[in-house]
């Protein structure tokens, strides 16, 4: 970036950019948004939301004015008019150089928690403080609520070295009081040293990102800095804790635990979490709440074999500190892979598959596509009787591997519709006529399971190949993004690199016709999980584009057993009678109670003794972790020979079939591959018959 812009931005370079994004969007968005009133309130909320996540530095007064504004920014990006942005980022850069003081006041005395009082951290719905006044007294109590998290976590390991060891002397509270209070401050001159970084043009880019967001939560800008990150190939290994992460308000949460990392391993910490502070080893934990991802992520990483500890709080409310060791993540955890396991007398194949890659530059490359047909190959070997295909927290990929794995269990057909901007659709089919594998067949999947993970459960389902099994529904996800080289459309104008586009050009659509947009794929058996009352698919963002359909695809369908629709009743009876399950179930609902708690006493007795209580109930919900199903995963054998001789691998290999091994829900798919047994099919290797189903077009 160009640090001199920040002191004299050009206005030319701004302008040219709406310019450039406006004309872009017109020419290659699915379905552009109508740029009206309507349009202006959700950028200006967007864009309010995004600068003052947490209400802590604008007051009533800056958003009154502000408000003049807000029918108006459809106009301003059409006429190429930044005075808005202008207004806001210098009201901005006040606001938070007074902060700055505020909190530095707030931090020079010890803080009493003997006082009855609360803090509301409902960002969403709490007002912005009227006054000076109101504005340190929300300050004020949001540090409190920090440190005195701090305190009780402080307090805990100083009596459990007591405990350890009777001659250690416990440090006092005064003493452990002002440890916290210069930590926090610590975090906070550390955080505001981030932001004093960044320039004008990040906060441009906010400001644009906000716009592109209205046409739908896909469509983005990135700034040079961001359009270089994309760029990066992966490169066979990262070290770090193996932990996706992304912004929600001024948190930063855990999106998706990486498969084989240190975080996986470790079985602390899960999706939902948000990290409040992060500490090297023994050194003090820094707060990083309200602090940009990329920063909490440079404090996350590190080189194998540090500690970093993370303050998080768990999606069931409870505050804790996990201590994970850095370790190098491979991309080897991130291709497929398959176990056997013995059940009631017959052999099952369980293949998971983390992500449908593919290496655009190599064809000879490894792709999901060809990975799978192996594992299948592989368990056809084994002789086994049915598959489990595993696709749970699968968020997608290349769509032509999705062809091909669907096209392993069929005889040919169409597998996916996609139709683009302004043009027909265009059928995606698999044309060989070979079936790798003609037995029974259920898919996993979850609520985190989309895009290329949707249409694969999407065509074994309309081609009633194989039963769907988990989450209520799919995540949802029924687009397709391309990202745009914005200079490509500039020439002769010295404005440096003007970053990229990632647009939404195309949809989805199932060969029923129907879109997975925002309605996912609902499963044929539904699971209760964990998640299951949280808001966090497609469905419950505001500005998602609508589900439609259109003609079906011309298709047949499998032959359904005569144990298929028996199956899905078993299945379902079972569920309803399973006490893990029932637990599972009360517990989702506990954690959405729990979710919306927003209102914390800072009163230190008040807070012990709520943590106490939410630890206690917790408790309630441990055999789900504790569980066991008594199956015995194993590697194939060519993977145990390899394992044999490298120490890594059987380490997560191992790891892997532990969990299987304590998950109930494969548990529930191979007891459907039990119903879905058909004498006589399997053994004699006969393939079911497809049938041409008489398609009513509507």
């Amino acid at each position: 970036m160009n640090a001199d812009r920040t002191i004299d931005p050009d206005p030319n370079r701004d302008k040219t950019l709406l310019e450039l994004l406006a004309f872009v969007i017109e020419k290659g968005h699915y379905s552009p948004a109508e740029i009206n009133d309507e349009f202006s309130k959700g950028i200006f909320k967007d864009y309010i939301d995004a600068l003052d996540p947490s209400k802590r530095f604008f007051l009533q007064s800056d958003i009154d004015e502000f408000k003049q504004y807000e029918l108006m920014l459809d106009d301003q990006f059409l006429n190429k008019d930044i005075t808005f942005f202008n207004l806001t980022y210098t009201r901005l850069m006040k606001r938070m150089e007074e902060s700055k003081k505020r909190y530095k006041t707030i931090l020079a005395q010890p803080f009493n928690y003997n006082v009855d009082e609360t803090f509301n951290a409902d960002y969403e719905n709490i007002p912005y403080a009227k006054n000076l006044t109101e504005i340190n007294e929300r300050w004020r109590k949001q540090i409190k609520l920090s440190t005195l998290s701090s305190l009780v976590t402080k307090q805990k390991i100083e009596e459990e070295k007591k405990k350890k060891d009777p001659e250690y002397k416990e440090k006092t509270f005064d003493a452990l009081e002002k440890e916290t209070r210069e930590s926090s401050l610590k975090s906070l001159d550390d955080n505001f040293s981030v932001i004093k970084d960044l320039n004008r043009e990040y906060w441009f880019s906010v400001y644009l990102n906000s716009i592109m967001a209205r046409f739908d939560p896909h469509t983005s800008y990135f700034a040079p800095e961001e359009k270089d990150r994309f760029d990066v190939n992966i490169s066979g290994k990262l070290e770090g804790i193996g932990a996706r992460l992304t912004k929600k308000n001024d948190f930063t949460q855990i999106d998706e635990l990486i498969s084989g990392g240190p975080a996986w391993k470790g079985k602390q910490l899960e999706a939902g979490d948000l990290i409040l502070k992060v500490a090297q080893g023994n050194e003090e934990p820094v707060d990083v709440v309200g602090m940009r991802l990329d920063d909490v992520v440079k404090k996350i990483k590190g080189h194998k074999g540090t500690e970093v500890k993370l303050t998080v709080k768990k999606v069931d409310g409870s505050i804790k500190v996990i201590s994970i060791i850095r370790d190098v993540v491979e991309i080897e955890e991130t291709y497929a892979k398959s176990s056997i396991v013995e059940k009631n007398g017959l052999k099952y194949g369980v293949i998971y598959l983390p992500k449908f890659y593919i290496d655009f530059e190599n064809k000879d490359g490894r792709d999901a596509g060809k990975d799978i047909a192996l594992e299948v190959e592989r368990l056809k070997k084994e002789n086994i009787n049915g598959i489990v295909l595993d696709v749970r927290d699968d968020g997608g990929g290349s769509l032509s591997t999705v062809v091909d794995i669907a096209g392993l269990f069929i005889e040919e057909g169409p597998i996916v519709q996609v139709k683009s901007a302004g043009k027909k659709k265009e059928v995606l089919y698999d044309k060989d006529k070979k079936i790798e594998w003609d037995g029974p067949l259920v898919i996993m999947v979850n609520s985190f399971s989309a895009s290329a993970s949707e249409i694969l459960a999407a065509a074994i389902q309309d081609y009633k190949r194989g039963v769907i099994i988990g989450s209520k529904q799919t995540y949802g996800k029924g687009t397709v993004q391309n990202v745009l080289d914005l200079n490509q459309f500039v020439r002769n104008a010295n404005y440096g690199d003007l970053g990229a586009l990632k647009i939404t050009g195309q949809k989805f659509y199932r060969i029923n016709g129907g879109s997975t947009q925002l309605e996912g794929v609902h499963s044929d058996v539904v699971m209760p999980d964990r998640y299951a009352y949280l808001k966090m698919g497609e469905r419950d963002i505001d500005n998602a584009m609508p589900w439609d359909k259109i003609d079906p695809a011309d298709y047949t369908t499998w032959t359904s057993s005569e144990n298929f629709n028996k199956a899905i009743l078993n299945s379902k009876n079972r569920i309803a009678q399973n006490a893990q399950f029932k637990l599972i179930d009360d517990n989702a609902k506990w954690i959405d109670v729990k979710n919306k708690e927003n209102t914390y006493s800072l009163n230190i007795n008040s807070f012990k003794a709520t943590q106490e209580q939410v630890e206690n109930e917790g408790k309630k919900y441990k055999p789900i972790l504790d569980y066991k199903n008594n199956l015995v995963f194993k590697s194939l054998p060519y993977e145990e020979a390899e394992t044999n001789s490298d120490a890594s691998l059987k380490e997560k290999r191992d790891a892997w079939h532990q969990a299987l091994a304590k998950d109930v829900y494969v548990e529930e798919a191979l007891n459907v591959l039990d119903d879905l047994q058909t004498k006589g099919l399997v053994k004699n290797n006969v393939s079911p018959k497809m049938k041409k189903d008489k398609l009513v077009k509507s």
